[in-house]
């Protein structure tokens, strides 16, 4: 029997090949004899309470001149697919959390959706590591910029530590700050983080081992591919992530690295998690990405793996198990 893939996804004809990991799914999958629906957000809708899409069955093809074609268009029912890839990226706004309400309808009737759309919801990737703080450096979370100015000043004064400043809804390095107290700028960064107090913004100790990257731990069913892509910065930055110039190096998985993934695996899998990527800088976690975790490709690459092809044959076992 085939099955049937649908995948959430930004435009096709958008993405880079080279280093799409949800390319790299559909390759996968496609190689299985799957059956593929490509599906963009805004093509999802309920009709009474059936959960539907526009779906593009879909061919494609490891070609940076010709990548997809689409052999048919229709509305289908989600519920008629096998297993549904949430992969559309952040902003994780009211949209984005609509969408998890359709596809929660197509879970209810018997769809496998990764990841898990009450998992999305309810797991933030800034505000997940809290559940994990054994592995994390000391962090805050507020809104209050008096409460934040506090924790930059007690985290210099103790060892002598710059903080990262982020809100909790952003991604690829963007709005990200390292400030100390002598910054004359700190209180108008202060202010534009958190919009006047008005978004909630995390702090984290500023983590020197930056230089030797940010690394990239991807996690299929709460067990760790052996080796990570650490993002290095560009010179005069501190964003390791590719999106802000960061350098991709493959790096063979530490004991420190383990240890943090056998913390974080057991309840990835609790929460219906079948793929994630967790952020490793020196030896501490300092996120955990779930909606569309990316580096697939690169370490693919750099090791001659096949991630997406290991995540098909995981998603399969769970369809018949």
């Amino acid at each position: 029997m085939s099955i049937k893939l649908g995948i959430i996804m930004d435009p096709l004809p958008l993405i880079n090949i080279k280093k799409d990991s949800s390319f790299a799914m559909m390759l996968a999958a496609q190689k299985l004899g799957w059956e593929i629906h490509t599906i963009y957000q805004s093509d999802l809708y309920t009709e009474n309470e059936s959960p539907m899409a526009f779906s593009r069955i879909t061919h494609v093809e490891d070609n940076p001149d010709h990548w997809y074609d689409f052999s048919s268009e229709q509305d289908i029912d989600l519920s008629s697919l096998d297993v549904i890839l949430m992969r559309k990226d952040p902003p994780f706004d009211i949209e984005y959390i609509t969408t998890t309400y359709i596809l929660e309808l197509a879970e209810q009737n018997g769809s496998l959706i990764v990841n898990r759309p009450a998992s999305l919801r309810d797991n933030n990737e800034k505000m997940f590591i809290t559940q994990f703080s054994q592995c994390c450096t000391p962090f805050l979370v507020s809104r209050n910029k008096n409460r934040l100015r506090d924790f930059v000043n007690k985290r210099f004064q103790a060892e002598q530590h710059d903080v990262i400043l982020k809100p909790l809804d952003g991604m690829g390095g963007a709005s990200i700050y390292r400030v100390n107290p002598i910054d004359p700028n700190l209180s108008v960064i202060l202010e534009t983080v958190s919009q006047n107090e008005t978004r909630t913004v995390m702090a984290q100790q500023f983590i020197p081992e930056i230089v030797d990257g940010d690394k990239r731990v991807l996690l299929i069913d709460g067990e760790a591919v052996p080796y990570a892509l650490a993002r290095v910065p560009a010179s005069g930055e501190t964003r390791g992530n590719l999106a802000a110039g960061g350098k991709g190096i493959g790096v063979e998985l530490t004991e420190r690295d383990h240890w943090i993934c056998q913390q974080v695996g057991p309840v990835l899998k609790q929460h219906g998690i079948l793929f994630a990527g967790i952020d490793i800088i020196g030896d501490y976690l300092t996120e955990i990405n779930i909606t569309s975790p990316t580096c697939i490709r690169e370490l693919d690459k750099i090791y001659s793996l096949d991630i997406a092809g290991d995540l098909m044959r995981c998603i399969q076992q769970h369809l018949t198990s």
